[in-house]
């Protein structure tokens, strides 16, 4: 019958076979409607669907982690649907894209955000409880991503949130790190650095692409080709292999889900089974790990050499595989047009200077492989970058040695040379004869050791600059990149960050959110700025003693979370303070441990007299190399110990430092807070976004007149905000005048009673001079960010707290008044303005078929 049939087919005439119809394929359908749907029963089969199916496991066997798994992939199921419809559109109506490089995502945990942004939150919840789990604790077992460490990286996070939210077809790229930063653990008052292994049990959340592959070259040098023109070809290199990683980012309450691609260094010779058979078991796969250590840690310690080098291989690894991929996506529909419309569908954005090495990159790219002029690639490099500055320290302002990138880099260096000549040949047209100019712009430092300046190098590389709060970008136009700002004054623009309320509101504190809710409607969640409807009830007693309810009961929430995990008690009825961010000098945490000796002082002095019960709360890490910020939590926790133990405090004053601060921990205390330490020396704090964080969950903001702080106090009004300090013009003026910390010492007996209790051992008895390193940078060494000149106000303006903390009232309309006011601090208006002025895009309405 077969052979009839084939026999039977080859009779027929080839214009009968074309002109028959092929019968139509059959629609492809990966779950039945029952395992998408999003109701409590489909929810419920779902999630039994994977426990047995996914996890191998029933209800007796599974465990924690088993039911978080089935949960998450559940969860997920539903955002690969709108994920699949989402990249048909972006292709189908040929949209420009959005790259968000950036070496950190601090994204936390996903569960309860991705249930919250699908809308399911309450039926997952319900399902979990007929299934016999609680939602709760299985958003307790998962861990968070170590893929970020403080302020950069959750901007980041929180922007993917709103570029999905606002149906913006964007991206965000980054480094798949296999052990984040470092886990943070307490030992005898010291911060101990741990591997952070978040990855060991896998990530339910992730797709691993091993068909995305691209290769990363480094080392070899430069051959140069002359062939009717001058080519270049980067030879004898090392090659790793960057494989794709995608994670779901799903907009709030919409269909558009889009992705974070996370890249993981690869070796492309995995084993040298001849060096396996000689015995050298060590060489035979040196190769794999040394390639593989690329992607395994978040900022190595780049204090030696060998560290220094691994970040910049870190930074040209992802940006690398990066733009590989961006190409690939556009020469899908625009493979004939040699990128004449590369810069209509394509933007990068550049998160602070960490991926700037992408623009000597995408030039050769450009002109190596696609034999681009350097006049067409230039041309398409600059409309295709946007750099965000984060930082005016002079020391945070990347730079790599130029011997360093000739080694690692040779064609990049090539590259940047050839940028700054020409760059200096126009600053010179525009200048003529102003070589202290010439020196302050270009690109490469011509110092003992030169260096590549790399935010120069993104400054002349990027169409637009942009700075991260009002003070901070003035100061970038007016003091840290004048000259720039002269050259190219339509290049720089400011974008306050802004907060995805959602995540640190609505999901990290719904009894607050609910009682919002209840007083003035739901409509706020979709458009922060409606909150200012609860101005009007600000006054109102019985809204007052709501409110204050819900902030104590928040407080009794988190003491038994803090006596569960540490074993530490502390008063609900105590002013809880924190003061939770990545440690540097320049946020002042050194300030804060001096105000809680000082009241710690006047305790020993007057046992009997009343004082306001405070809990100060510390948290955040130190970089493995920075002795100072090091030091300074080992100071915090020695003050504690004795702090706490003092039978004359009686409970009054407590000191907490809290290990290994995260998002996760973030979302805990926020609900518990009622001071936010926001306390950096005015001019040195980009903009914080953890301020915001705070007045969003009603924690009245002591700070200095820095970053994002003059904008909150703008917004709310100074009546309901404690501002201290000196101001960055003020502090200008000091430093003219010629800074003297001991004055400041020797006039205040406070100030001097408290560092000496330092300077005399009174924190560390068993060794009297380990913290005298402090107290030389303090009155020796120039007090280079002014605690000693702020103290004085900072103490006053604390006992200011003091005070309003002992009228309720006064505080709960302060606090109510806060949260009415945050609306300009959120993501989404930040995102919004970066479409609309800096990317050029437009929203895309993602319908599912």
């Amino acid at each position: 019958m077969a052979n009839q049939t084939t026999s039977t087919n080859k009779s027929k005439s080839e214009s009968e076979q074309i002109k028959t119809p092929k019968p139509k394929a059959k629609k492809l359908t990966t779950r039945s409607n029952e395992l998408l749907a999003i109701d409590k029963d489909g929810l419920k089969a779902s999630i039994i669907n994977h426990l047995e199916f996914t996890c191998g496991k029933d209800e007796f066997s599974a465990t924690k982690l088993d039911r978080l798994k089935a949960v998450a992939r559940a969860t997920r199921d539903r955002m690969i649907e709108r994920w699949l419809e989402t990249q048909r559109t972006y292709h189908q109506q040929d949209v420009k894209r959005v790259y968000y490089l950036s070496l950190e995502f601090l994204i936390g945990r996903t569960l309860g955000n991705a249930l919250l942004n699908l809308g399911i939150y309450d039926e997952v919840n319900q399902a979990c409880k007929e299934l016999g789990m609680g939602l709760d604790e299985l958003e307790e077992v998962e861990v968070d991503a170590g893929l970020g460490n403080g302020g950069l990286g959750r901007l980041a996070a929180c922007f993917l949130d709103s570029m999905a939210t606002l149906e913006l077809p964007a991206y965000g790229y980054g480094i798949r790190y296999e052990y984040g930063i470092f886990y943070q653990r307490i030992l005898d008052g010291y911060q101990a650095e741990m591997p952070d292994n978040w990855l060991r049990h896998g990530n339910p959340w992730e797709f691993e692409h091993a068909e995305d592959l691209y290769p990363v070259h480094y080392y070899g040098n430069v051959e140069t080709i002359e062939n009717g023109s001058t080519r270049y070809k980067w030879v004898n290199t090392e090659e790793v292999v960057a494989m794709a990683y995608d994670m779901l980012v799903p907009g709030y309450k919409n269909n558009t889900v889009n992705n974070l691609r996370l890249w993981s260094a690869k070796s492309s010779r995995d084993f040298l089974f001849d060096e396996f058979n000689a015995g050298d078991y060590e060489k035979a796969v040196a190769h794999k790990n040394n390639s593989e250590v690329i992607s395994k840690v978040l900022y190595p310690n780049d204090t030696r050499y060998t560290g220094k080098e691994l970040r910049l291989k870190q930074q040209y690894f992802f940006v690398c595989a990066t733009i590989q991929d961006a190409i690939r996506r556009y020469q899908h529909d625009h493979k004939e047009d040699n990128f004449k419309t590369f810069t209509q569908k394509v933007v990068f954005q550049l998160n602070d200077t960490h991926p700037s090495i992408a623009i000597p990159e995408l030039m050769r790219v450009l002109m190596d492989e696609h034999h681009l002029s350097w006049g067409d690639a230039w041309e398409i490099t600059v409309g295709s970058f946007a750099y965000t500055n984060h930082t005016v320290l002079p020391e945070a302002l990347e730079k790599w040695p130029v011997a360093l990138i000739e080694h690692v880099l040779p064609r990049h260096m090539q590259i940047i040379y050839e940028i700054n000549r020409q760059f200096i040949e126009f600053v010179k047209a525009n200048y003529p004869n102003d070589i202290y100019r010439l020196r302050r712009m270009s690109i490469i430092e011509e110092a003992q050791e030169k260096m590549v300046r790399m935010s120069n190098l993104a400054i002349v590389g990027s169409k637009k600059i942009n700075g991260v709060a009002a003070l901070h970008t003035r100061i970038l136009k007016n003091e840290v990149f004048r000259d720039f700002y002269e050259l190219y004054p339509d290049r720089f623009n400011n974008k306050t960050n802004g907060i995805t309320y959602r995540r640190f509101l609505i999901h990290a504190n719904p009894p607050l959110t609910d009682l919002i809710n209840k007083t003035i409607g739901t409509d706020w969640e979709f458009d922060l700025a409606k909150l200012s409807a609860l101005g009007k009830v600000a006054k109102d007693e019985k809204f007052q003693k709501e409110w204050l309810k819900t902030k104590h009961d928040a407080k009794v929430k988190f003491a038994a979370y803090i006596k569960e995990q540490f074993h530490f008690d502390v008063d609900p009825n105590s002013l809880f303070d924190f003061q939770v961010k990545r440690l540097h000098e320049y946020k002042r945490q050194l300030m804060n441990a001096l105000h809680v000796i000082t009241l710690y002082n006047r305790i020993k002095k007057n046992p009997k007299a009343k004082f306001v019960p405070r809990t100060v709360f510390f948290g955040g890490k130190a970089a493995p190399g920075y002795f100072m910020a090091k030091l300074t939590i080992k100071l915090i926790n020695s003050i504690a110990n004795v702090v706490n133990n003092d039978p004359d405090v009686a409970g009054r004053l407590k000191v907490f430092f809290l290990p290994n601060y995260c998002v996760s921990l973030m979302e805990k205390l926020l609900p518990a807070s009622e001071l936010s330490e926001q306390i950096s020396t005015a001019g040195m704090e980009a903009s914080g976004t953890g301020n915001m964080k705070f007045a969003l969950n009603g924690a009245l903001t002591i700070g200095t007149l820095d970053g994002a702080n003059v904008e909150i106090m703008e917004e709310v009004g100074k009546p309901n905000i404690f501002i201290f300090g000196h101001t960055d013009a003020e502090i200008a003026e000091i430093k003219k005048a010629g800074y003297a910390p001991m004055d400041y010492y020797q006039a205040n007996a406070e100030l001097r009673a408290v560092i000496d209790s330092i300077a005399h051992g009174t924190f560390s008895p068993e060794k009297p001079d380990l913290f005298m390193p402090i107290v030389s940078a303090l009155l020796y060494e120039g007090d280079r960010f002014f605690v000693m000149a702020d103290y004085e106000d900072y103490i006053r303006c604390q006992d200011e707290v003091s005070k309003t903390y002992a009228n309720p009232k006064k505080w709960a309309e302060m606090s109510i008044h806060n949260v009415a006011k945050v609306g300009k601090f959120s993501s989404d208006r930040t995102i919004r303005e970066y479409a609309e002025e800096i990317w050029n895009v437009k929203s895309t309405k993602v319908e599912l078929k």
